[in-house]
């Protein structure tokens, strides 16, 4: 049987990360490492793939994206987005769909390196994947903090969060909860939160914030929003943390005996085109989604020029009240 990169891996006693950047002569690496997987190859007669290895040397013209959960409509509507605008300047995609998982991520981030992409955009919610470090590779991310190395597009997280808040104060909601995913240091989401807080107080209000984990099941995010409206019973607004999660929230009040909106204000967060038609009537603040695609593949494009880039790009949101 002709030996695999994963053999090399396992008789150097190194990940096929690093047999990928040994091959690629991508990143840093020790003479001893280097020598270890040479060896490796030498004694199983491991040939790598000239095709792939000559690739490295010119422009491939495929970029990796990498996201967590294409099936939620705001990363779906995203990956459409940039694939739409990669197409046409040339280039082939190789989408990733992590599913918050961070040991596919890393696998999926792995198999993208190997396949010589001339770049990749990432917006995955898993953070310390060391493979990040090596950033010889051109990458753009998306809402995610990966390095101080990468740039980020993001929308005005902190500007949603204080629109997101007075709407619900203006509609005349006292109690007003926030639902919250991980905390997660330096991720830029986590400035809608912050936003809540400084509003919340600004109005007199107390904050009261309620986790509703992203990478949860359907079922078990019903459970907890569930919990949540019976433990506070005079609760009567809700900043969601996005629109799916606003829809279930909805859905779980009403079967809760709650009127929406008379008991109850909901505004969600994404405003992707499939949430304002499915949930025409449900507020929600709306990130620039075809403009952070825009952005994010001009950055890509800059960077696997050399060019220096922002480190940060903040885009604008809006409020959309819902009809």
């Amino acid at each position: 049987m002709k030996p695999k990169l994963e053999d090399v891996a396992r008789l150097a006693n190194v990940s096929k990360t690093t047999v990928s950047r040994v091959l690629n002569k991508r990143g840093y690496l020790s003479d001893e490492t280097i020598d270890k997987v040479y060896k490796a190859m030498q004694e199983l007669n491991y040939q790598p793939n000239i095709v792939a290895r000559q690739l490295h040397k010119q422009k491939t013209d495929i970029i990796g994206l990498l996201f967590p959960a294409v099936s939620n409509p705001f990363f779906g509507e995203l990956v459409e987005e940039l694939e739409k605008k990669l197409y046409q300047k040339g280039y082939k995609v190789l989408v990733g769909n992590s599913l918050n998982d961070s040991d596919k991520e890393s696998d999926y981030l792995n198999q993208l390196l190997t396949r010589q992409v001339d770049g990749l955009i990432v917006g995955t919610h898993n953070t310390g994947i060391k493979e990040y470090k090596y950033n010889n590779l051109p990458i753009v991310a998306i809402e995610r903090t990966l390095s101080e190395d990468i740039p980020v597009v993001e929308c005005d997280n902190y500007a949603g969060g204080v629109l997101a808040t007075n709407y619900l104060y203006d509609q005349g909601a006292r109690y007003i909860i926030h639902t919250t995913g991980k905390s997660i240091l330096d991720m830029p989401s986590d400035l809608r939160h912050l936003a809540y807080k400084d509003t919340m107080i600004d109005l007199g209000l107390p904050p009261r914030a309620y986790s509703v984990y992203f990478e949860l099941e359907i079922e078990e995010k019903e459970k907890v929003i569930k919990a949540m409206l019976e433990d506070n019973p005079q609760v009567d607004g809700i900043f969601a943390g996005n629109d799916v999660e606003a829809a279930m929230i909805v859905d779980m009040a009403r079967k809760l005996g709650k009127k929406v909106p008379e008991d109850l204000k909901v505004i969600g967060f994404d405003g992707t085109k499939i949430s304002r038609i499915l949930q025409p009537s449900l507020a929600t603040i709306v990130q620039p989604i075809e403009k952070m695609a825009e952005t994010a593949v001009d950055l890509l494009e800059k960077r696997m020029a050399g060019q220096e880039v922002a480190r940060e790009t903040i885009l604008p949101v809006k409020l959309y009240k819902g009809h």
